[in-house]
């Protein structure tokens, strides 16, 4: 048995949703938490390759998601003239 075999180790998780492994006899790095699954190096990186699906940290995932939202909305408007636009409570806007 190599020593991978016989190591125990805990799957860890940062805040940007980002996994990694640690041994399961050691105290946690600053900003790491446990994710819920130890076992052998083998098991674990199996764990870790089965749910994290998207490498992109939690972070740009989030901010490329409000620009979609954000083109979205603005090809709505498209075709719209807004510069005549004062307020929506007050102007209706020219189309």
């Amino acid at each position: 048995m190599s020593a991978d075999e016989a190591t125990l180790y805990t799957v860890v998780i940062n805040h940007e949703e980002q996994y990694s492994i640690w041994p399961a006899d050691r105290e946690y790095p600053p900003g790491w938490t446990a994710a819920g699954k130890s076992g052998t190096k083998q098991e674990c990186l199996a764990y870790i390759n089965e749910i994290w699906t998207d490498m992109r940290p939690l972070t740009l995932r989030q901010r490329m998601e409000e620009a979609s939202v954000g083109r979205a909305g603005m090809s709505l408007l498209s075709g719209y003239d807004l510069s005549s636009c004062a307020t929506a409570a007050t102007k209706r806007c020219r189309h």
